[in-house]
């Protein structure tokens, strides 16, 4: 009898038959300190092994000391690292425990409302469609839509286009600005290589600002979040316009687009609190 038998069994002869602790350490062998101990305990025995060392314990410290020299270094390199000075774990558990411990040393980004004003900003940005555009005769082609956003009045706008170099876009940049109607102060765009592959402006984007006068704000590298508004109306494209939708072919499918973004922008917005296109013929207006 040993465990939770035993336990159960001491404490069964104690409440049940009203034996003392020595008559049950008679019956059943047991010391009466030892007796004495399981009637005082209120829950069963539980056996507990001490846990074993990891083999990556001894690396921890060392982890903690990479990460905090450069916490966004990748847990591949940092792995490769560990095997040259005797690592011999594996992928698994290092890597969960460089994403446990990464955290701790990346700083939080901290979001706040931005509050804009009529015509400050336009975001801008290339949207792919999932399936390729029909062109007719059984024909279909990859294609973008050139979005634009109004910051202020969050109305949209969108034109399709076949390539992403400079001409194609700016075109179709030039038709969403003019069926958004309005000409910001700055274009918001991140670093596309027709517009500006290395952070700089390209030179047809530089003259397309100066032909219409406008001025330009590119944004760090992989920083979408910098232009979340657009980001959410590209998702709102995909689980929305392009949901159970059939082009004809690429007339079919720019006016399909420009009437849903009509609809989009007569329809009240929740964080504005009104309607897109009043807001912003409300803009416009003197």
């Amino acid at each position: 009898m040993g465990g939770v038998e035993q336990w159960a069994e001491v404490r069964r002869m104690k409440r049940v038959e009203g034996l003392s602790a020595r008559e049950i350490g008679r019956r059943t062998g047991l010391a009466r300190d030892t007796v004495s101990r399981l009637l005082a305990a209120e829950r069963p025995p539980r056996y507990s092994r001490a846990p074993a060392g990891s083999i990556l314990d001894p690396f921890k410290g060392w982890i903690y000391e990479q990460l905090q020299a450069d916490p966004k270094v990748p847990s591949q390199r940092l792995r490769e690292l560990a095997v040259e000075i005797g690592y011999a774990g594996g992928k698994t558990i290092f890597d969960a425990y460089v994403r446990e411990l990464r955290p701790r040393f990346l700083v939080k980004r901290t979001f706040q409302r931005t509050i804009y004003r009529p015509a400050e900003l336009i975001q801008c940005d290339l949207w792919e469609p999932s399936a390729h555009v029909p062109v007719g005769y059984g024909q279909t082609r990859r294609g973008w839509v050139v979005t634009c956003q109004s910051c202020w009045s969050r109305a949209f706008a969108g034109t399709l286009v076949f390539s992403k170099q400079a001409p194609d876009i700016l075109a179709g940049l030039a038709r969403s600005i003019s069926r958004l109607g309005v000409r910001s102060e700055k274009l918001v765009w991140d670093r596309e290589s027709a517009i500006a592959g290395r952070g700089k402006p390209s030179e047809a984007f530089l003259s397309f600002c100066g032909q219409l006068q406008v001025g330009w704000i590119i944004l760090d590298a992989g920083d979408a979040q910098a232009k979340g508004q657009l980001e959410r109306q590209h998702r709102f494209l995909r689980s929305n316009f392009e949901l159970r939708r059939f082009f004809a072919n690429h007339l079919d499918f720019q006016d399909q687009l420009d009437r849903w973004a009509e609809k989009v922008n007569d329809r009240a917005h929740r964080t504005i609190r009104g309607i897109p296109a009043e807001r912003l013929a409300k803009g416009l207006s003197p």
